[in-house]
């Protein structure tokens, strides 16, 4: 029960970060640099400054909690910025891919370097035990998302140019997919930064909480590499006067708010979901995928809802839905396996 309980929160926080690119199609006015910098201080500062505080226990501080392990929230904050990298890229395939495909793309390749390469430093054997249990679960993963990304295929053969633009204005396959693959390997670095903070407690912080301090540093190291990009992209496109915009400035600031409190559920519903998965070390292992997966899942949905795969075709669908079900299979195949 626990565990279904732990893989619900993890679904629930899932859900949010899939949402939190349909706030940001409501902003006017501004540049993609602008509205991603300012999502960018409520998602990767102001929410995961607030949930690292709720792991703070009586008699201490967040201060305290960082500078228990310097070397360890260092290392955090390094995987952060290599992170950041996909960051960007990741709002890129967005932009070239749209919701549905350019998310399943690069969360997918996020998926398998994220749960394959911490399990390598751990000394995790991949071909016995444990470790092939995850090793299954990951290739089903991605068996998933192959199935997606091939619906992805039908619905670019299947559909006209005009219909392709009027889904996603800037579609672009060949460069969408490059971008998509960059961002799922440079995103992987989240969870090596999760993996590298995991120390960053004290005597009685609540596991429900125990990695948002963690979650804190890799965000703000994100936050530097994603800041530097986008205040250089507002020189050189000369959009500082974005921020000016009287007319939208408070209503773009409470949709970027609101995209950020939705991606960084994600992160909020990992914490908390893993505490219920501790008796089960597969599943722990396998969280990260099964979080990426539930993502690539909702995006997709997003996508139905936002008419992406109108005109793609019946048999489209129809190869969608199944890699969609293979997905959700894989968030409770390791499980069933152990």
């Amino acid at each position: 029960m626990e565990i279904v309980l732990g893989l619900l929160i993890i679904a629930i926080g899932s859900f949010g970060q899939s949402s939190s690119y349909v706030p940001i199609n409501k902003i006017k006015k501004w540049s993609w640099e602008s509205f991603w910098l300012v999502q960018g201080i409520f998602a990767w500062l102001i929410f995961p400054l607030c949930g690292a505080l709720l792991a703070v226990p009586d008699g201490s501080s967040l201060g305290a909690i960082i500078s228990s392990n310097p070397s360890a929230a260092l290392k955090a904050g390094f995987f952060g910025m290599l992170w950041g990298v996909g960051g960007l890229t990741f709002g890129l395939s967005m932009r070239y891919l749209g919701v549905a495909l350019g998310q399943s793309i690069a969360l997918g390749t996020c998926s398998a370097f994220g749960t394959i390469i911490p399990a390598i430093i751990a000394g995790e054997n991949l071909f016995k035990g444990s470790g092939l249990i995850l090793l299954i679960g990951v290739c089903v993963t991605l068996a998933g998302i192959f199935v997606i990304g091939y619906a992805g295929s039908l619905r670019d053969k299947n559909m006209s140019e005009e219909e392709k633009r009027k889904a996603v204005k800037d579609f672009a396959l060949g460069k969408g997919l490059a971008v998509a693959l960059l961002a799922g390997v440079m995103s992987a670095c989240f969870n090596l930064g999760l993996q590298a903070g995991e120390s960053l407690t004290v005597e009685g912080t609540s596991e429900l909480f125990a990695s948002l301090p963690a979650t804190l540093m890799v965000t703000i190291g994100g936050f530097i590499t994603n800041a530097s990009y986008c205040l250089w992209q507002n020189g050189k496109n000369k959009t500082f006067s974005d921020y000016k915009e009287k007319g939208v400035f408070v209503r773009n600031l409470l949709f970027c708010a609101l995209a950020g409190l939705l991606w960084y559920s994600q992160f909020f519903g990992l914490s908390v979901g893993k505490s219920f998965l501790v008796d089960s070390p597969i599943m722990l292992a396998f969280s990260w995928s099964i979080l990426m997966a539930l993502n690539v899942v909702f995006s997709n949905v997003w996508g139905i809802v936002l008419k992406e795969w109108k005109g793609a075709g019946k048999s489209t669908a129809v190869v969608l839905t199944i890699g969609m079900a293979i997905l959700i299979l894989s968030a409770f195949l390791p499980n069933f396996l152990s």
